[in-house]
């Protein structure tokens, strides 16, 4: 267990990362968090070239659409799809526990069956549900790790989906099978279609960290390297300048 470098625990309690976020003027704190993360910590999500699925929803007339994934910390989840072309909007947040424990302390401890999540907004006339699956399981995490995603471990950091429509469920088992007998990793898949019980925006704080703080040493270790993995294998898809969420535009 390795924790992000971003708080301090509460007194009395523990977690496999700590739950209330520091502020950035402790220069030599932060340098020091580097140098230890480039000796001992590396990103256990390296990119994968997979297939496209063979089944996928149709636009349908339809320009709004979300999908709600889970694949460890929100950061770079997050940081990935809001430089996906057709994406409109991307927030940090919980997803599979209750709304009176959506927030950073309670997930923190690994009991609320909340998952750090992100809610994608998207046209599907322009990118569909499946392809947004495929950049999921290819660059935004790794769908074989158990209840962790590199230096985080916990099941708030667990691979999830979380389907908000009948269709978007189909095409999710459908596409984690096809994976799966296609043998395109080294492990099994263990990511896991759970029931939407609703999403909850993460703290402000937490949103468009990614893009507000590229230089964190977390982030340009575990998460920078997704986004160029977006660039390099999804060309057509990827935008440079991202769309950053704000929350009065949250759906």
């Amino acid at each position: 267990m390795n924790p992000r470098p971003d708080s301090t625990p509460p007194s009395g309690r523990t977690s496999t990362r700590s739950t209330t976020f520091f502020k950035f003027g402790a220069i030599a704190l932060v340098a020091a968090a580097a140098v230890l993360w480039q000796r001992s910590a590396h990103s256990g999500e390296p990119p994968v070239t997979i297939p496209a699925p063979t089944q996928d929803e149709h636009a349908a007339g339809v320009h709004t659409e979300t999908a709600v994934l889970a694949g460890g910390c929100f950061w770079g989840v997050q940081g990935v799809f809001e430089h996906v072309r057709g994406v409109t909007q991307v927030a940090a947040g919980y997803s599979g526990g209750a709304a009176d424990t959506a927030h950073y302390e309670r997930v923190g401890d690994g009991d609320t069956g909340h998952a750090e999540s992100v809610q994608v907004t998207f046209d599907p006339s322009q990118i569909t549900y499946g392809k947004i699956l495929q950049i999921y399981f290819s660059v935004a995490h790794n769908p074989t790790e158990l209840n962790f995603q590199g230096p985080d471990h916990g099941t708030q950091y667990r691979s999830a989906v979380f389907p908000t429509s009948a269709q978007q469920r189909d095409v999710a088992q459908a596409y984690i099978a096809q994976l799966q007998q296609a043998h395109v990793y080294p492990g099994q898949i263990v990511t896991r279609v759970e029931p939407y019980k609703g999403f909850y925006p993460a703290e402000g704080y937490h949103q468009n960290f990614l893009e507000h703080h590229p230089d964190y040493p977390y982030i340009a270790i575990n998460d920078m390297p997704k986004v160029e993995a977006l660039k390099t294998m999804f060309p057509s898809l990827y935008r440079n300048d991202a769309v950053l969420y704000t929350a009065s535009a949250k759906s």
